[in-house]
């Protein structure tokens, strides 16, 4: 079922920005998204970028120790949100990044509030073409463990994540 509600362009830009990984100078690298939290807005008709909910490239190190720990910070303990994780993590083979699409829906959010997120991530997730993972995530139990993040890219295969063993 439909939700009727609509993705706002500067998720789509967002998105494209986090996806397309051109080769920039450092200070272009440092404004890149790390990660970032979309929500409804207050009318509940459209999905937009959610202010000053974000990490940038150029956090870390500086304000952001863990970038991974800081995301799951950002999360609302009492209301659903999407989010794009940009990880970076290494198989017992390569470095990697992907993107993950992440539908947060913890048990203390309201059940309308629930019903509208689940409704409306098809129009979300239509937009971000090419998203490989996708996490649904109901409480801080099952995000607060970076190996729960690291199954999901590619198992036991993953060896560390964010630069930290698993």
């Amino acid at each position: 079922m439909a939700s009727g509600v609509t993705v706002n362009d500067e998720v789509i830009k967002v998105f494209n920005d986090m996806k397309v990984r051109k080769s920039s100078s450092s200070d272009e690298i440092k404004k890149r998204k790390k990660a970032v939290l979309f929500c409804l807005s207050d009318d509940k008709k459209k999905i937009i970028v959610e202010e000053g909910k974000q990490i940038l490239v150029g956090d870390i190190g500086e304000s952001v120790d863990d970038p991974y720990a800081c995301f799951v910070k950002l999360l609302p303990l009492n209301d659903c949100r999407y989010g794009l994780y940009d990880a970076t993590y290494e198989t017992k083979e390569s470095k990697k990044e992907d993107l993950v699409f992440i539908f947060w829906a913890p048990e203390g959010a309201p059940l309308k509030s629930k019903m509208i997120y689940a409704s409306s991530k098809d129009a979300i997730k239509k937009k971000f073409t090419g998203i490989k993972h996708e996490w649904q995530v109901n409480g801080l139990d099952d995000i607060q463990d970076r190996s729960t993040l690291a199954d999901k890219l590619g198992g036991s295969m993953v060896v560390s994540l964010e630069g930290r063993p698993l």
